[in-house]
């Protein structure tokens, strides 16, 4: 590990952190983030694992309401319901990203075309869904009957594609469904605790033999980073929204995703080198910094800055 790589875990610990809960594609903007700083991680175990520091600061911050609802799932309805409510909406995309992860993290995770147009796509909506005046039915989130929170479910499950955003996501397909925006974002925090919990374990089991010395220094590096900076966000995120609305989000997803776009066309972003015949993700040889090399097949050290044909193109940028 060297301090290159220690300052670029720090950056995509930040981006993870201030993008995870709001509308703009967290995955979206460390995958752009770690192309332009030349960071590679395998199976994206970086990217997935320090969000393990986003989920603590969200359940640190909702700590003493989640506490009030276990206290209450034994004797009160209403929390059971909601309850109930939450894991029925987390089960559609749990399903879903665990019979496509394979398409989701080698191909999808890999193209910068895709990621670019689902930002843009996703911030024409967050507009237009900002201007269209919707009645609420629903300003309550412990009062959310469980078809909105199925329906609220497979709204999610458009996250799976790489750049449309979780919380995007959740929050559109609420708002439709009949509720408000405040309500809208804070069952999207509720229902990321056990979407975010699930996959982190599931990448967790998949990549944990890929992580070790360095590569789990960095990881902690990001992990305590994203935890404190998403802190911040969860704690202004649902006075923002009520203040401002879904358009600021919609902005600055499309400039964003204009920028990718701009990187495919004149730098050939999505131009990746030859990669090995059992996977889409090339495999890149580096010294890591303990003084091990690492094998053909998976990168052992997370962040890779190799002179590889792919990573050339974010020097160029």
């Amino acid at each position: 590990m060297d301090l290159i790589s220690t300052i670029d875990a720090i950056v995509l610990g930040i981006v993870e952190g201030v993008t995870e809960f709001i509308p703009v594609s967290s995955t979206a903007h460390l995958l752009l983030v770690s192309r332009l700083l030349g960071f590679e991680s395998a199976g994206q175990a970086f990217e997935v694992l320090i969000q393990l520091g986003a989920i603590l600061a969200l359940l640190g911050v909702y700590a003493a309401r989640i506490w009030q609802i276990l206290t209450d799932l034994p004797r009160d309805p209403t929390t059971r319901r909601f309850v109930i409510g939450v894991i029925i909406a987390f089960l559609p995309s749990a399903i879903l990203g665990v019979l496509f992860h394979h398409l989701i993290t080698d191909v999808l995770f890999r193209s910068i075309l895709v990621i670019s147009l689902a930002l843009i796509i996703g911030g024409v909506v967050l507009i237009i869904i900002d201007r269209v005046p919707l009645r609420p039915r629903r300003t309550n989130i412990m009062d959310y009957p469980i078809g909105l929170a199925f329906g609220i479910g497979l709204f999610q499950c458009l996250s799976l594609i790489p750049g449309v955003s979780r919380s995007g996501s959740t929050i559109v397909g609420a708002l439709l469904l009949g509720t408000d925006k405040r309500s809208a974002a804070e069952y999207s925090f509720f229902l990321a605790m056990p979407t975010m919990l699930g996959a982190f374990v599931y990448d967790f089991y998949k990549n944990a033999g890929t992580i070790h010395g360095s590569a789990a220094v960095l990881i902690a590096i990001g992990f305590v980073v994203a935890f404190l900076s998403a802190i911040v966000v969860v704690r202004g995120f649902l006075a923002f929204v009520s203040s401002y609305g879904l358009a600021p989000f919609g902005w600055w997803r499309i400039a964003v995703g204009a920028l990718g776009l701009i990187a495919v066309i004149f730098f050939g972003a999505d131009k990746r080198a030859p990669t090995e015949p059992d996977t889409a993700i090339a495999a890149v040889s580096r010294t890591a910094g303990d003084g091990s090399i690492s094998d053909g097949s998976r990168p052992v050290e997370l962040a890779v800055r190799a002179e590889s044909v792919e990573v050339g193109f974010q020097h160029r940028l």
